[in-house]
């Protein structure tokens, strides 16, 4: 099944807003999808948890403010602020959400190795004393 982008009544939805600029909502959930798939290509179904994160961050918050005081007026904005981004966590769930990233091993041992020893059991060994596998020289 393909992604089906979410909706602009979704991004209301998801942001608790009971009305929303829907020409807007459309622009930034069309732009939240492309910067998605600059990660993950095709989108998984479940991406719309990470599209809806992206372009509702950037609906409420346009400027990226992070500190305001409304007193004699200030406001802090980060460099290069504005726009949608997609953060690490972002990134990581939607690598996740795909089947991709996480822990994995690899077995660099060849299908036709022999679990054998390689090397040859020395019977000299021990001074009179017989091998006994799990008990050594007895």
């Amino acid at each position: 099944m393909a992604f089906v982008p979410p909706t602009a009544e979704q991004l209301a939805l998801y942001l608790g807003l009971e009305e929303i600029s829907g020409d807007r909502a459309d622009l930034l959930i069309e732009q939240a999808v492309a910067l998605a798939q600059s990660v993950v290509k095709p989108l998984p179904d479940e991406a719309t948890a990470v599209v809806l994160s992206v372009a509702g961050r950037a609906y409420v918050n346009p400027q990226q403010v992070s500190y305001e005081t409304i007193g004699p007026m200030s406001v802090q904005r980060p460099t290069g602020s504005g726009g949608l981004y997609l953060t690490k966590s972002d990134k990581a769930a939607l690598k996740s959400l795909a089947g991709r990233g996480g822990a994995f091993t690899v077995d660099p041992t060849p299908e036709t190795a022999d679990p054998s020893p390689s090397w040859p059991i020395d019977d000299g060994y021990g001074a009179g004393l017989e091998y006994e596998p799990g008990w050594g020289w007895v």
